[in-house]
């Protein structure tokens, strides 16, 4: 037998010159809303629907699914990023991770889901891994420090795909010079020597303008007020800058000052780097540019032909002072790979052997935060044994340990 309906004795109000039943429920914020009908039964059933809309809104505050929370912290995330940037992380979010748990509850999402997850973005780009990586670990401490989720399952997801993180490694002084050897009168070269005795990053070097760098000063030096980002290929230049810290002003040495000096006079450009028309380089360009350094570097690589229409590839593996087979003008030279981040990893290092003080290192290599500048000082600084050897001895001698 039904169970019989109770519907309660409802509150009688005039409205509008009609008479309704009335009632009140708490909303989703906790806010009292009223509730209107005809009829007592009317009214029932109408709270009967809101309060499940409401239980239901609740669940969802409490308890979002993954899209949902994926898209709240990208918005949170747009007060810190570059829009660019905020693009590049949405379009790899919404493949890799909205795609395919997106619909699921975050509560329920375990570490073996999130393994699962990585297992085809594994076959692709390291690049990309690193990026999915990133955003999902992001994702899963926030919920956690929202108290969204208790546990995060996204703590057993290794980096890089379980292999360890290379440490990057300065250029030491022959390379250097073997470096600037190579390319001198190339392209390049100006790009480089930035990197090398400026210290600047990709963004800075590619947006410097003449009227920052001040050449005919007692002391030279170049003001960073501007950074270049592409979009779409399209490159585009303002003053919007990596962070607060990256706005600094940068001595330089003479070396660079002569070779800014050459540059300088030939230029027909605000910029520094710019292409055959005097507007600054298109990502496209850069990659060009920066390919005078990759084909002189001996290192294994496949080459590709087109023989009866098919492409057909093979590998080479060049040494040192032989031939570019494809381009008879060209030798290799080169016997380590170089990088643009290089360069002013490069300049920091030397700084630091020079002995010029933490701060002062953060302050020209504008970095923002201090533990990285102090990760690479304790890195280049106390990462040589035999120069340690005598501190350690006198710590621990016989005489200091009461021995």
């Amino acid at each position: 037998m039904a169970k019989k309906k109770v519907i309660p004795e409802y509150t009688k109000v005039e409205k509008n010159g009609n008479e309704y039943y009335r009632t009140r429920i708490r909303d989703v914020d906790g806010k009292q809303v009223d509730i209107y009908g005809k009829t007592r039964e009317e009214v029932y059933d109408k709270v009967q629907v809101a309060s499940k809309t409401i239980a239901d809104a609740v669940f969802r505050k409490n308890n979002p699914t993954v899209r949902e929370y994926c898209e709240k912290w990208l918005t949170m995330k747009s007060a810190t990023v570059r829009q660019n940037t905020l693009r590049g992380y949405r379009k790899a979010m919404e493949k890799h991770i909205i795609e395919p748990i997106g619909d699921r509850y975050i509560d329920e999402i375990t570490a073996d889901d999130l393994k699962m997850l990585m297992v085809p973005v594994s076959k692709m780009s390291k690049g990309l891994y690193g990026t999915v990586n990133m955003l999902i670990k992001c994702v899963f401490y926030s919920a956690v420090e929202s108290d969204v989720i208790r546990e995060n399952p996204a703590k057993g997801i290794n980096p890089r795909g379980g292999k360890p993180k290379k440490e990057m490694t300065a250029l030491t002084d022959q390379q250097v010079a073997t470096l600037l050897s190579t390319i001198k009168d190339l392209p390049p070269y100006p790009f480089v020597m930035l990197g090398l005795y400026a210290g600047l990053r990709r963004e800075e070097i590619l947006g410097l303008q003449w009227d920052c760098v001040h050449l005919d000063e007692q002391t030279p030096y170049i003001s960073v007020r501007r950074a270049w980002r592409s979009v779409n290929n399209r490159p585009e230049v303002s003053t919007l800058l990596k962070t607060p810290a990256a706005r600094r002003d940068i001595p330089i040495p003479q070396i660079l000052v002569d070779c800014l000096k050459v540059e300088k006079e030939r230029s027909i450009s605000d910029y520094v780097i710019a292409d055959s028309n005097g507007e600054p380089l298109s990502y496209s360009q850069f990659v060009r540019i920066w390919n005078y350094i990759t084909v002189r570097t001996a290192k294994e690589r496949k080459i590709y032909k087109y023989i009866n229409g098919e492409r057909i590839h093979h590998t080479i593996s060049p040494k040192v002072g032989e031939r570019c087979r494809t381009d008879k003008s060209i030798y290799y030279t080169l016997d380590f790979k170089v990088t643009p981040h290089l360069l002013r990893h490069t300049y920091i290092t030397n700084l630091i052997h020079e002995g010029v003080d933490p701060k002062t290192v953060q302050y020209l290599a504008g970095h923002e935060n201090s533990k990285v500048t102090m990760d690479i000082y304790a890195k280049a600084k106390y990462n040589k044994p035999w120069e340690l050897a005598d501190v350690v001895n006198a710590a621990f001698s016989e005489s200091s340990v009461g021995i």
